[in-house]
């Protein structure tokens, strides 16, 4: 069984933000589009719960996120117990303990692994990121992947910070053997005009055009329609994808994403701030997997395209 939005849409894919804390301190972060401070994270037989109803509603692919997922204690006990019920299992971090833990998640059923890389300039990372931690960033990619297939790198590209080391993180992704995604800038429509967004917006599409003069091959991911380009370097071939979801409706059309926040509510949209259904406070009070799924479809069906 899959579940269709009003739209026409499949929600086929999880997105799971375990907690709001983070050790760093990116001043762009978008939190998940949680806009509150987040009391009462699910525990992990309550996330091994929400998985496998979601596995029998044919939603099969989870991603982890945060916050900083890294920062629970419980993190390889949460990827033990949900993975049996998906066929993919991966989670976005900001690869701080990569180091230590990227076998580790792997043993547990980790698959795969999005790293946050905004910048191989230790004083542009740390102004980016809060913290001087670029160094341990790099160890824990380098051992990542080792473990875990693909590892991705997460740059969001930000005008008079790093526009100017997209090329460098292109050589450094085939370097490393990572997959490249370069990330434009995401704000609701309300914060478009603000000195913040215009100051630091910088758009991919000239970017991607270049990327599609060079590449020696291009495809199409069914997420979100989004193009691969593959690029030659003097270390190899470099896979990039670009996303640009600002105004873009063949984005938001080809959307399979539900969201789940930190204290158990399922969001609809990054985007949307009146989307939240509590689903955690029935889990608690004794529901019945036939009430969960009852909620399930009624999130699924308030999915909207933001941008249509």
């Amino acid at each position: 069984m899959t579940l269709y939005d009003r739209f026409g849409r499949p929600a086929t894919n999880l997105r799971i933000s375990l907690t709001q804390e983070c050790n760093f301190r990116c001043f762009f972060c978008h939190r998940e589009g949680q806009r509150f401070s987040a009391n009462g994270e699910m525990t992990p037989e309550e996330i091994e719960r929400l998985v496998m109803i979601a596995s029998r509603l044919g939603i099969r692919k989870v991603k982890l996120t945060g916050g900083e997922p890294t920062v629970r204690e419980d993190i390889i006990e949460i990827i033990r117990r949900i993975k049996p019920y998906v066929k993919d299992l991966s989670m976005t971090t900001n690869g701080s303990h990569l180091k230590e833990l990227a076998e580790p998640l792997a043993r547990a059923g980790l698959d795969r692994v999005n790293v946050s890389l905004h910048s191989l300039k230790p004083e542009v990372y740390k102004k980016i990121t809060g913290v001087d931690a670029l160094h341990d960033v790099l160890e824990g990619i380098e051992e990542a992947v080792k473990y875990l297939s693909p590892v991705k790198l997460n740059m969001t590209v930000m005008k008079g910070l790093n526009e100017d080391e997209i090329w460098d993180m292109i050589e450094f992704s085939a370097k490393t053997g990572a997959i490249l995604q370069l990330i434009e800038l995401e704000a609701p429509r309300e914060m478009t005009e603000t000195a913040f967004f215009r100051r630091y917006f910088y758009p991919l599409r000239p970017v991607e055009r270049e990327l599609e003069r060079r590449a020696v091959e291009t495809r199409e991911r069914r997420m979100h329609r989004r193009k691969k380009y593959f690029v030659p370097t003097e270390y190899g071939i470099a896979e990039v994808e670009v996303v640009r979801a600002m105004h873009n409706t063949i984005f938001c059309a080809n959307c399979t994403r539900l969201r789940v926040t930190s204290n158990g509510k399922f969001k609809t949209c990054l985007l949307r701030n009146n989307d939240l259904i509590d689903f955690l406070s029935a889990m608690r009070s004794g529901a019945s997997d036939e009430k969960l799924v009852d909620i399930f479809r009624k999130a699924v069906l308030m999915r909207e395209p933001y941008w249509k």
